[in-house]
């Protein structure tokens, strides 16, 4: 029997009453809260929080924990919802923390995932959160409705586990990664040539045309900020922003042509690296590197710096600023390894294939978790999907 017969066998004639996610669930007031100053990274305690983690920190202090149970658990400021089923200690405040009165658990706080509409506000949600309406089966049986619940549970519950394993996996081979490229990246003395990174190409700061220049906008030449340079990405194709040709020419010491490094220098984002596809101009807030030695491979170099954001974040903090910055001048003296030309395809030949199972959206592991995450969104919608008569209203 294929899954959608079995679903349609599921659900077939079936009846829910849409309730009010507050008429079905009470609130639970933790014991204790820790604040932020008091989380660890390990301890006996999880600590729990609004916050995007799952499991925010850890603690061994003194303190009571809410007790063991089944708990769904809602960012009041952020709009998290999760899912809880052990002891643990609040975090901070902010946190709704509620147990269902008669329904299974999972199945409301699947219910409460799916029909929640976020406001994407920093304010108290909770008010407007809890007159979510949530469907339940067989109202008037509460035997066959706790039944069909709880089937719909094991359901999801098993896309959901596809989905954990695969994230599992992808955290292991993103350690292994880096073990291997921090292992490929390590050299004896006199093993490799060491050249500045000012001696290997020409480092331009980017520059942005005042926005009420209308003319230097347009839709003909890449125009990159930090923003459009995310954490695992290679390159870089489609920024956020473009400019016109007019706009471009009027800038000609900060045009990049394709194949450079673009590198973040200002701020929290800094050393996110990438190379760009297409001929770009940068904003101020990233160097770039426009390779001018033939000994280097720009796919080495990106897989260098990559593993150097660590130590050019540090760079950056040493200024004394408000904001950590490595400047053009300070970026260019940077020292990186260069063995021969035949040891760097080697080594990007071997972290290539890392790169693409950890980070790439089109044929590695991330685009597997999409898949999933997709397939569960598409199952939970279908399994939730009961007829809700417009005039009905939440008991």
């Amino acid at each position: 029997m294929s899954d959608m017969s079995y679903m349609e066998k599921l659900l077939d004639g079936v009846e829910a009453k849409w309730k009010a996610l507050g008429t079905e669930i009470k609130t639970v007031t933790a014991p204790s809260k820790l604040k932020s100053g008091a989380y660890r990274d390990t301890g006996r305690l999880p600590i729990i929080d609004q916050g995007i983690k799952f499991i925010a920190a850890y603690t061994d202090e003194d303190v009571t924990p809410v007790e063991t149970g089944e708990y769904i658990i809602f960012g009041d400021h952020s709009e998290h919802i999760k899912y809880v089923d052990f002891s643990f200690v609040q975090g901070a405040d902010g946190l709704k923390i509620l147990s269902s009165i008669s329904a299974n658990a999972k199945y409301i706080y699947y219910s409460f995932q799916n029909f929640y509409k976020k406001e994407f506000s920093y304010k108290r949600h909770w008010s407007s959160a809890q007159e979510t309406l949530i469907p339940i089966p067989c109202p008037e049986n509460p035997k066959k409705s706790l039944e069909i619940q709880a089937e719909i549970v094991q359901i999801l519950d098993t896309f959901t586990e596809l989905t954990a394993e695969l994230t599992a996996e992808l955290t292991a081979r993103k350690k292994q990664y880096n073990y291997y490229r921090d292992q490929l990246l390590s050299f004896e003395e006199g093993e490799v040539e060491w050249k500045t990174l000012g001696g290997i190409g020409r480092i331009v700061t980017g520059r942005t045309p005042k926005s009420s220049d209308k003319s230097a906008w347009g839709d003909e030449v890449d125009f990159v900020t930090p923003s459009d340079i995310k954490n695992g990405m290679r390159s870089i194709t489609c920024p956020s922003r473009r400019l016109s040709t007019e706009g471009a020419a009027s800038m000609p010491k900060v045009q990049i042509p394709s194949g450079s490094l673009l590198v973040t220098c200002i701020g929290a984002d800094m050393g996110k690296t990438v190379i760009n596809a297409n001929d770009c101009i940068p904003n101020q807030q990233i160097n770039a590197i426009i390779l001018t030695d033939d000994s280097v491979q720009v796919g080495y170099l990106f897989h260098v710096l990559t593993a150097m954001r660590d130590t050019l974040r540090r760079q950056g903090e040493l200024g004394g600023g408000t904001m950590p910055l490595i400047n053009k001048s300070d970026f260019s003296k940077i020292v990186v390894p260069v063995p021969s030309l035949e040891e760097q395809a080697r080594i990007v030949a071997i972290l290539d294939k890392f790169d693409a199972l950890t980070n790439s959206i089109t044929e590695g592991l991330p685009r597997e978790i999409a898949l999933r995450q997709q397939q569960y969104e598409y199952y939970r919608d279908l399994l939730l999907s009961f007829p809700k008569p417009d005039s009905e209203v939440a008991a």
